[in-house]
Order: C-alpha cells, then structure tokens, then sequence
C-alpha cells in the first residue's frame, strides 16, 4: 500500500514540475520587454532579446533594392505558447505589414515569410524587419532606431602628420555622410578644421583624398559613392581657404577595406577618408 502511494506521489510531482517546467519555459526571458513603438502577435512570448547601442543591420528586401541601418538595434525571437492557435506565417508578415502602414510606415519589400519597412517621424528614421520560421511557430523582428555613433575617435592634425610621415596616408576620423549620400553632415566640422590645419601647417604637403566604401550595395555604385564623398570633401576644405591646387580626390568603393565586411564594426571602419601623399 505504502509503495502504491509513494508511486501516486512520485507520479503528481513528475506532472506538477512538467507543468512547471513547461510554463517557465514559456515566459519571456528575463529583462525583455516589448519595443514601444510595436508590440508582438497575440499568443507568443519572447526567446530572445538583445539591445545593442549602436550596430549595423542589412535586412533581406524581396524585390527591393540594397538596404543598410545603423543605429540603436533591438533584436527579438518570438515563439508560440504551447497549445496557442495556428498562426501561419503570412498571418504574421500581414499583421506587421498592417501595423506598420497604420503608424504611418512604409513597406520596402517582402514576401509570405518576412516583410522589411520604414517609419519616419519627426526627422528619424525606424527600420522594421520581421522575418517567419517553422510554419509559424516562431519569428524574429529587428527594429533599427538609426542614430549617428559617437565618435569617440577625432582627427588630431598632429597624429595625421605624423601617418603621413611614417606611411604615407591617414585615416581621417570624425568625417560623416547622410546614409547613401555625399552630403557632408553638420557633426563632421571638428575634423574638417583639423585637416585644414594639418594642410596650413605643411605647406609643401599636397594629398589625394581618398573616398571608401564597405562591400553593401553593387560595386558601381560604391565606386561613384566614394568618387562622389572624396569630392565632397575636397570641395569642403578648399572653402576653408586652401589652395585646390593641393587637392585631388578620388574614390576607390570597396577595393581596399581595412577589416572584414562580415561584421558590422568592420563595415563601418571600411566606410571612411583618408589622405595619401602625392
């Protein structure tokens, strides 16, 4: 009798931490939380969660042209609670779709398993990318808050003379482009005053400002890129008072990175200006 008991006994309490085991696995990891801006399908709970302040990100745009965010990133995994109802993985895509034209969003691009969109509000920019997997068992959505990084390294007149003496060229530092763009933006003033510096101080140095690119997007359009930021920035310094003379730019896309493309941090060192000695 008292085996029989023991067995019912042991038998409740294998069932009971089951259950347990069943229901803490289905509540959302610790210290994750919705985004504010858009919250998840009704009947799942969050696997994963990862915030990184400031990173790249390159959503798959189905019939779309190349896209790249950087910015604040909030990276999420999503899984049905079991029992839930089937939701299929359209159903998903449709529903962020939905969401996303109601905050007055626009869809890129996308098909029946993933959907990536913009938001644009109040001169920011939000990048929405969901993506379905196993019939809807589970998805992943990324939303980019874009953002400038903060640049922690700035170009020192002094540090690029002393490049240009030991190797010929310098990474010029603190130089930043609206996304896609030559545009020259505002914050890129301190390094702009320090290379004109370093040209007012070494009257004998004449360079080559050399525009680069990381490897996202086709290899004419980087190379134009490049060509067209290195002008730019020629064209920034010689309204500073310097000789053209002195200058000419040149734009090289892709063709000599300084880390690997496969990472984020490594694309955004690839993305940059130098100047070589002529």
């Amino acid at each position: 009798m008292m085996k029989r008991i023991g067995y019912i006994l042991s038998s409740i309490l294998f069932i009971y931490f089951l259950t347990v085991g069943v229901a803490l696995a289905q509540t959302d990891v610790q210290g994750s939380k919705d985004h504010p801006l858009i919250t998840r399908m009704p009947g799942y709970y969050i696997t994963e969660y990862n915030v990184s302040e400031f990173a790249g990100f390159d959503p798959t745009v189905i019939g779309g042209k190349d896209v790249h965010w950087e910015g604040k990133v909030y990276s999420y995994g999503y899984s049905r609670e079991e029992g839930g109802r089937p939701i299929s993985m359209l159903q998903i895509v449709r529903n962020y779709e939905t969401a996303i034209k109601q905050v007055g969003g626009k869809i890129l691009g996308g098909d029946e398993r993933r959907v990536a969109a913009e938001i644009r509000k109040e001169g920011g920019l939000t990048g929405v990318y969901v993506e379905t997997f196993n019939d809807g068992l589970n998805y992943s959505l990324t939303i980019v808050e874009s953002q400038t990084m903060q640049q922690e390294v700035v170009a020192d007149a002094k540090a690029m003379r002393n490049d240009l003496a030991e190797t010929g060229k310098t990474i010029v530092h603190g130089i930043y482009f609206d996304t896609a763009s030559a545009t020259i933006k505002p914050e890129s003033e301190p390094a702009l005053v320090e290379m004109v510096n370093l040209l007012n101080g070494s009257p004998a140095l004449n360079v080559y400002v050399v525009g680069h690119t990381d490897n996202v997007g086709s290899l004419e359009s980087n190379l134009k890129l490049s060509s067209d930021r290195a002008a730019s920035v020629v064209k920034a310094i010689i309204a500073r008072g310097v000789a053209a003379s002195r200058l000419k730019s040149a734009g090289v896309g892709p063709y000599s990175p300084v880390a690997s493309n496969d990472t984020d941090g490594g694309k955004a060192k690839n993305r940059r200006v130098e100047f070589v000695e002529q």
